[in-house]
């Protein structure tokens, strides 16, 4: 269940502006003047047959131009930095650290879209999906020939994104809440480092690179 909610999460947001209505509007103007971003999430995950594989808790945060971190804390402990070279995968009660290089896959995230929009039109086709539940949805679709989700559509209320649904190409859905989200905050300057806890287990290349 856990890895079905990692993969969809990775493969995974002025104020006159937001006159406008349209989906894509309400992006451009949340976008603008964003360098980092901090809000909290709640993500259920539904397989390809609707029932519910897994949901969680936790906060998320981003910084430009790939600076990454997603915090589970509820109803288990996980942690995801993505530093701008590798990606840190820690998961507590297994002491269990998973590290990679950065690729496409991380770099070409929705979520990513929000802190740089420069992407947007490159990475993904975006189209107006219409309203509903109360909110203006902007849908994309990856531009990659091998694209890690069939769509992602974001759903914005009139003080920006609330909602994030993506499907993945096995039929897998996943819903994401946000709230509380601030903008360009004093994040922490370890905010988007990770090192191994002492006596953890470390899979993958944990060769170093120069800092992001």
């Amino acid at each position: 269940m856990r890895k079905l909610i990692l993969l969809l999460t990775l493969s995974l947001f002025a104020v006159s502006a937001f006159a406008a209505t349209g989906a894509r509007a309400r992006l451009d103007a949340f976008a603008h003047g964003l360098h980092s971003l901090r809000g909290d999430f709640s993500q259920t995950v539904y397989d390809s047959h609707g029932n519910i594989a897994g949901s969680s808790h936790g906060m998320l945060a981003l910084q430009a131009p790939r600076l990454f971190r997603w915090q589970v804390t509820d109803p288990y402990q996980q942690l995801i930095v993505a530093d701008g070279h590798k990606v840190w995968v820690y998961e507590p009660d297994l002491q269990q650290v998973t590290v990679r290089d950065q690729g496409a896959e991380e770099a070409h995230s929705p979520l990513t879209v929000l802190t740089d929009l420069s992407q947007l039109d490159t990475e993904f086709k975006a189209t107006d999906a219409g309203s509903h539940d109360g909110l203006a949805w902007l849908r994309l679709v990856s531009r990659s020939k091998n694209p890690q989700f069939e769509y992602a559509e974001i759903g914005f209320d009139a003080t920006g994104p609330r909602r994030m649904v993506f499907k993945d190409t096995l039929g897998n859905k996943t819903e994401i809440s946000f709230s509380d989200w601030q903008r360009n905050p004093a994040l922490p300057s370890d905010t988007f480092t990770f090192v191994p806890p002492k006596g953890a287990d470390v899979v993958g290349d944990a060769a170093p690179d120069s800092k992001p």
